[in-house]
């Protein structure tokens, strides 16, 4: 009985002075979240804004980290991205950031040790949220969005020769297959002098508030379920006001690819990001607090594209998020630029556009603030792949008027990244035909035998185009020449760029624009590190 008092004595002792003696310096991080465009849009803009945490008032959860799953691909990559969430742990902890290890279901294992004993024995809370100890499957400010993956089928991606192999081993070596975890994985250290062990909301809930904790940071697996869902999930931590964010490239999702929306594992992650950004809370990501780049799996190959939109006559903010989920799904990483509800010639969040490795434009006659402008003069000059469509030939310049004030054009866009010359449109009442130029021409068309089709829109007068652009289709109407409607060119600044005039609302409509702009946009970015 002495010696349990000693204990509990110690053990208390323990969390009333770390609250005393954490690191004095500030994390300065980059919250990031996504704010509808105008409500019920459906399109968001993607923010970012500077916040400074004290250590002091901020605790990192490391959720489900398990040391076996019965997903074999969850394990490779939850195993893979181990190293890096161990740095991440012991920086923040050498900072003075409280570390709560929730391996749920798991906390048996740890029943002798100080960091459980310690969560133990955290003064329990005056002021614990409605439900604290429960899992939570939907907030308020998400019981409207569609969830964007099917995981009804649990969400594995094993091959049925991996699963059952990995079943097998894991019963060989006395595991459940079903639940084969026991214990947090090895790789992630547990600090039992500072660190706390618990599974439990309400317990976990004790500790914040004993310690001061004002900040959560939520990293592990799995995004779409543990993380978002268990009693100290991101929705509870929100729910409850706790300032709360996910380390969103140190997680992972239960997302089989076969499932809807038919995209790749990596891109399900993204797509439950945008979820969580839109819906829950701000993410951050690792290299802000321990330099570098964010993580990457390694089997994540996907180039990074940007989609600036900003026109309103052919409706491409609805038709290429439509195009992106279902033709790049599989093999881009995508991210996306809107202009202001009150000011089409501003696009919040743009300075993001240097993380991209190509760009998409659908703009119309757009003439940006001097600063934006120049963050896509410095993409383009970068020497990095850029597609257009429709009225990318005229997406910064203005006929026959002048810019507002503060705002500033760029009318040689057209002639320098694409090599286009676009001076007018024939009437809306003629729809053109559609025709591979020279079945032999480019690679781009390789393999490729596109049937004819009508155009959905008008035929845009841009010959002659640059000598050297390689003319992929051309369109006809009656009575006038052809004119190119889709090539590709070489910049000055080493930079390859596809253009197609195509891109009215019933060209989506066409199996054969859609799988131009696909193979265009493959071309571009072909030659491009990932």
């Amino acid at each position: 009985m002495t010696r349990f008092f000693i204990l509990h004595f110690v053990s208390l002792l323990s969390i009333a002075s770390l609250s005393n003696c954490r690191g004095a310096e500030a994390i300065p991080l980059r919250l990031r979240h996504q704010v509808e465009t105008q409500s019920g849009s459906g399109i968001y803009h993607r923010l970012e804004k500077d916040a400074t945490w004290s250590p002091s008032e901020t605790a990192l959860i490391v959720c489900d980290m398990w040391d076996a799953h019965h997903c074999y691909r969850a394990v490779q990559r939850a195993t893979e991205f181990a190293p890096r969430l161990e740095r991440l742990v012991g920086k923040v902890r050498d900072a003075g950031v409280t570390i709560i290890h929730a391996p749920s279901g798991c906390t048996a294992a740890y029943e002798d040790t100080r960091a459980r004993k310690r969560a133990l024995d955290a003064k329990p809370a005056s002021d614990h949220p409605p439900k604290i100890a429960d899992w939570c499957t939907e907030i308020s400010a998400s019981e409207m969005a569609v969830y964007p993956i099917d995981q009804s089928d649990g969400g594995e991606d094993d091959s049925p020769q991996e699963h059952a192999a990995w079943a097998k081993k894991l019963e060989a070596s006395g595991r459940n297959p079903l639940s084969p975890w026991m214990k947090q994985m090895d790789a992630i250290t547990i600090d039992q002098s500072k660190d706390f062990i618990s599974d439990s909301g309400t317990e976990i809930w004790n500790i914040l508030q004993e310690l001061g904790i004002k900040n959560v940071i939520l990293t592990g697996v799995h995004t779409n379920m543990c993380v978002l869902g268990r009693p100290f999930g991101l929705r509870r931590m929100a729910m409850a006001g706790k300032n709360v964010v996910l380390m969103r490239d140190l997680t992972d999702t239960m997302y089989n690819p076969a499932a809807k929306p038919y995209v790749s594992h990596f891109t399900g992650t993204d797509l439950i990001v945008d979820h969580i950004e839109r819906h829950v809370c701000p993410t951050i990501s690792s290299d802000q607090i321990l330099g570098g780049k964010p993580f990457r799996f390694r089997n994540d190959r996907r180039p990074h594209l940007a989609i600036m939109v900003g026109e309103a006559e052919y409706r491409t903010s609805e038709t290429l998020p439509r195009f992106a989920l279902e033709m790049l799904g599989t093999d881009y990483r995508v991210s996306w630029f809107f202009p202001r509800a009150d000011d089409k010639n501003r696009f919040p969040g743009l300075d993001q556009m240097s993380e991209a490795d190509a760009l998409l434009i659908s703009v119309r006659r757009r003439t940006l603030p001097a600063d934006q402008l120049e963050i896509v003069q410095r993409f383009v000059q970068s020497g990095k792949p850029v597609v257009g469509i429709r009225t990318a030939s005229h997406a910064f310049s203005l006929r026959g008027q002048q810019p507002p004030e503060g705002c500033v054009s760029w009318p040689e866009f057209d002639a320098t990244v694409f090599g286009g010359n676009y001076t007018n449109h024939y009437g809306n009442d003629l729809k053109p035909a559609i025709e591979l130029a020279n079945a032999d021409a480019h690679p781009l068309a390789s393999g490729w035998k596109p049937k004819p089709f009508q155009a959905g829109g008008s035929l845009y007068v841009v010959s002659p185009v640059a000598k050297t652009a390689a003319v992929i289709l051309n369109g006809k109407v009656d009575g006038h020449p052809a004119e190119p409607v889709a090539w590709t060119y070489q910049r000055s600044d080493g930079g390859r760029s596809f253009y197609t005039s195509l891109g009215h609302t019933k060209d989506f409509e066409q199996p054969e624009f859609n799988e131009l702009l696909k193979r265009g946009i493959d071309w571009a970015v072909r030659e491009v590190a990932h």
